[in-house]
């Protein structure tokens, strides 16, 4: 049988042409073995998303784990989400987490994600350790879930009334139920829908059924995947208050204004350290990754807070949480996945979006003047970005070139330069351009922050005109 590589974020393949029953049961077996090696009694937690045969694999992995004598516990619900996992890891004191699930990858992939007994991400250590172990074959005589059960080493449990739960414990619900605005959510068929349809189950919802296809699309919420929820928002003419959009296992959260406009991870962290600290009177210690908008240091410089800017994936946030010894106020990637205190170090994109949607209600303020707010302390900004498609001699021949130093993109002069992950070139007004290289593929991505979309953008086409030259 072919090599299994976990990427940074679990194992993901096409369904039926290496996501396998037989696979699965080689990543759970090594999974085992890594858990009996690390922990005296280990115990795990197993479900899996909406995806199409979830529910099989996250079965074959439950047996596996039992058929070692590794006590489950199974998430008895049809799907969860991610967060749900790795909160009800914690809950019940389990050494790992297991989700089956490909995240925002297109319907065709499914995947096999491992969470920490603390609520996160597993390290890059304890990943390869299990990649190490993943045997080249496997024969293994299982047993039904049914009769684990019986023999006391799988117990079913509810992740779904436990995350409840911990929303009406953590959140002011009945403001936001109560406020007199409308909300909207758009579940991209994934695994929030059911929660947010206990908590708010008079609100507007969108593609919140269970379709393991996610009819068709990847259940990414990037702008341009979500056109029919917008429209919907802005043919409301203001009476939809906010949207909230998640992805297929809604770890990563979207955002509408009552006008339809998307309100990208940028402006969401910004809003999210503006809140905490200046209305609910959080302190602690800001995360970002290097390609969050600059904005961030600047607000955290305003109110007297500490910015860490880290590698770009979110398992480097999740390390500060998790190990620096100072207390944590918010942390996030540009990407849409964003944690915050009193929750789990793990992205969330439905406790995200609470947290925005209680701003609104507590404070009155539409989510167009909350974001004016930000804007009177640090500046209008857009921060956007290209995928540029090169070939893999085009792809290292610029990042040569950005290492040996660029002084100027056109008629933009470099006024410094920043490479904690790719490359960050300010100019002389503080706008920026970054280049970083695609781990996986000859693509580079470039970012741009300026005052303006349009300036944004301008900045992209001069750099990529330079770069392609």
């Amino acid at each position: 049988m072919g090599k299994i590589k976990f990427g940074t974020d679990g194992w993901r393949a096409i369904i039926a042409d290496d996501f396998t029953v037989e696979n699965v049961k080689r990543v759970a077996y090594a999974t085992a073995l890594w858990l009996k090696q690390n922990f005296e009694n280990p115990t795990a937690l197993v479900g899996c998303d909406p995806r199409f045969a979830g529910p099989l694999f996250a079965d074959t992995t439950t047996a596996v784990l039992a058929s070692q004598g590794i006590k489950v516990f199974r998430a008895e619900n049809t799907f969860v989400s991610t967060p749900m996992i790795s909160l009800g890891t914690v809950r019940v004191g389990a050494s790992a987490g297991i989700i089956i699930t490909a995240s925002h990858n297109p319907p065709a992939y499914n995947g096999y994600k491992i969470k920490a007994s603390y609520g996160g991400p597993a390290t890059p250590d304890d990943i390869e350790k299990v990649e190490s172990q993943i045997p080249d074959t496997i024969s293994l005589e299982l047993k039904s879930v049914t009769d684990y059960v019986t023999e006391g080493l799988v117990e079913y449990i509810n992740l779904e009334d436990m995350y409840v739960e911990h929303a009406e414990n953590s959140f002011d619900i009945p403001a936001i139920r109560d406020s007199g605005l409308n909300w909207a959510y758009d579940a991209m068929y994934g695994a929030g829908q059911n929660v947010m349809r206990r908590l708010f189950p008079d609100i507007t919802f969108l593609h919140a059924d269970y379709n393991p296809s996610f009819d068709g699309q990847a259940p990414e919420p990037i702008q341009r995947n979500l056109q029919e929820f917008e429209q919907l928002i802005k043919l409301s003419e203001g009476e939809i208050a906010s949207g909230l959009v998640t992805d297929g296992d809604a770890d990563r959260i979207g955002l509408y204004d009552s006008e339809g406009n998307f309100v990208d991870s940028h402006h969401i962290l910004l809003l999210l350290i503006h809140y905490m600290n200046k209305v609910k009177g959080e302190n602690g210690e800001v995360y970002s990754t290097f390609s969050c908008t600059s904005k961030i240091q600047k607000l955290c410089d305003a109110y007297g807070l500490n910015n860490t800017v880290t590698k770009i994936g979110f398992k480097y946030i999740c390390d500060l949480i998790v190990n620096s010894g100072k207390p944590f106020m918010v942390g996030g990637e540009e990407s849409g996945g964003i944690a915050v205190n009193g929750h789990i170090p793990e992205r969330d994109g439905v406790w995200i979006g609470l947290m925005i949607w209680e701003f609104m209600a507590k404070t009155g303020r539409s989510l167009q003047d909350l974001v004016q707010e930000i804007y009177s302390v640090v500046g209008k900004f857009a921060v956007e970005r290209y995928d540029l498609h090169v070939t893999e001699e085009k792809k290292q021949q610029i990042i040569s070139n950005c290492k040996s130093g660029i002084e100027s993109f056109g008629s933009l002069k470099v006024a410094r330069t920043e490479d904690l992950d790719g490359f960050k070139f300010f100019f002389e007004d503080e706008t920026w351009v970054m280049i970083r290289p695609s781990g996986t593929e000859p693509v580079l991505r470039v970012y741009a922050e300026a005052p303006t979309t349009a300036e944004s953008f301008k900045i992209l086409d001069t750099v990529k005109a330079d770069l392609l030259k």
